[in-house]
């Protein structure tokens, strides 16, 4: 049993969950946000350590069972491109491209785009962290055919306030997806 789940429509939810319903259907975090998770998901995202991906994303996919439904698409979040070239890769897209090869299900990976920068959201509160996100997130033309009528997941490295997957929930399903579920490596055990 994975130590985090959301389920908007079920009966497991976490303590932030009842007071902010997400977004998103159903959703997951497979490990707590510390000890040796904290210190395997900084250095996927800021220490080039892109062989801890494969790893994740088959621990991801052994908790992924409820989320996945028939023609489900994984889908990731993204990043802004100036954050890209500063980073090299997206470690949520790496995520996700593994966790997809591991279900045998398709993946999007610029399903989505930042549209806007967005500051660090580290030092921010819960409502900060919403109006950092507020029109950041929106669908790629290009990928809109692929998300209507579709189930999703979508794949992030860490959730601490639901404030990213909340904005990119809220484009799928303004681009008419049939449903979408979130899947994080970890999760902040309490937000501010």
């Amino acid at each position: 049993m994975p130590l985090f789940e959301t389920e908007h429509d079920g009966d497991a939810h976490c303590e932030t969950c009842h007071s902010f319903p997400p977004a998103w259907q159903k959703g997951r975090a497979v490990a707590l946000y510390e000890g040796p998770v904290r210190r395997m998901v900084l250095s996927l995202k800021h220490g080039d350590r892109l062989d801890i991906a494969l790893p994740a994303a088959r621990w991801m996919a052994q908790k992924s069972g409820p989320l996945i439904c028939p023609d489900t698409r994984v889908i990731s979040v993204p990043l802004h491109w100036r954050r890209l070239a500063l980073r090299r890769y997206n470690q949520a897209a790496v995520l996700g491209q593994k966790l997809a090869m591991a279900l045998d299900l398709p993946f999007l990976p610029d399903a989505l785009l930042r549209v806007r920068p967005t500051p660090m959201q580290k030092d921010m509160n819960r409502e900060q962290r919403f109006e950092n996100q507020s029109a950041a997130i929106t669908i790629n033309p290009r990928a809109a055919n692929q998300i209507a009528h579709h189930p999703l997941l979508i794949v992030d490295d860490v959730m601490t306030t639901g404030a990213t997957l909340s904005a990119c929930t809220e484009a799928c399903l303004a681009a008419n997806a049939r449903a979408v579920n979130v899947i994080v490596l970890a999760r902040v055990a309490r937000p501010e």
